[in-house]
């Protein structure tokens, strides 16, 4: 089953096209990872999973249902952290807790004082007060703390500091091997999501340009540095160049067709091969100017 499907969504601001005819599922279980760079539509995608922007077209699908017909049924079983998380500024995490216990059927007060205490965010400080790494902890904490089915983040590392961000993923590693919760993450943070996700999908310019398993994604991308002169041979064209970059005395290609048992590099080549992380692969296709 599919926590999350989106079909054929399309969002218009004006004459701006945010999402053009957007297309995915998020398979129970899973971890999907949407990347994109600033004003590609992510944060558009996200409000209409929630229910909160209307689509020109096309429908959005959390839990098997209609999030425009059965919005608050479905969020009981929805947790969410937006990119800047919010809360009444005078309530502590403690009131939060109390509050959001009377929503929650499975609300586990006990594990979110535990995961504040791991993490050393004060339950007793205002939740106004604190810094913002505390108040993403805070919220992610609250999100957990439902039992929620699927969990939607909305890029919750943005603004935070190195070692705050890794916390953030760390909780998310843990959590999801505790409970198999499905999780769908917008992120610049590349580097944590390549460690979590099974699946990624890249929106470029409103479009969604790639959707695949991101183990079959890092199998199909390599970089190949050769001397110059290789660049029109047949063999690099099979491997579906993405890019091109002269460096030094080398050329660099990054290809998106390779197949361990079946490329061919150019004959006589003195080529060098290597695997790209996420990043890598996400800066070669859609890393040009904006």
């Amino acid at each position: 089953m599919s926590l999350i499907e989106v079909e054929d969504l399309t969002v218009r601001y004006g004459r701006r096209t945010a999402l053009d005819g957007v297309s995915f599922a998020v398979p129970e279980g899973s971890v999907y990872a949407l990347l994109g760079r600033n004003g590609a539509g992510k944060s558009s995608l996200v409000r209409c999973l929630l229910g909160e922007q209307l689509p020109v077209s096309g429908r959005t699908l959390l839990l098997g249902h209609d999030v425009w017909r059965e919005r608050a049924s479905i969020l009981a079983e929805v947790g969410v952290v937006h990119e800047s998380p919010d809360a009444p500024p005078a309530m502590t995490a403690i009131q939060l807790s109390r509050f959001c216990s009377r929503l929650y059927p499975r609300w586990d007060g006990a594990g979110l004082s535990e995961r504040l205490r791991r993490f050393g965010v004060p339950e007793n400080v205002p939740f106004g007060k604190l810094s913002r790494g505390q108040r993403g902890q805070v919220a992610l904490g609250l999100a957990l703390a439902s039992a929620p089915r699927l969990l939607i983040l909305d890029d919750p590392t943005l603004g935070l500091d190195p070692v705050a961000r890794r916390s953030v993923f760390e909780e998310l590693i843990g959590d999801l091997a505790d409970r198999g919760t499905t999780v769908f993450l917008t992120s610049h943070d590349l580097g944590g999501v390549e460690g979590i996700a099974d699946r990624v999908g890249i929106l470029q310019e409103g479009r969604l340009v790639l959707d695949e398993e991101i183990e079959t994604l890092k199998r199909r991308f390599r970089r190949i540095s050769f001397p110059p002169g290789s660049e029109e041979s047949p063999q690099l064209a099979d491997l579906a160049p993405v890019a091109l970059t002269s460096r030094g005395w080398r050329v660099e290609a990054v290809v998106s067709g390779w197949d361990d048992e079946r490329s061919a590099l150019p004959a006589g080549a003195d080529a060098e091969i290597s695997a790209l992380t996420l990043e890598e692969i996400f800066l070669a296709l859609v890393g040009g100017p904006q």
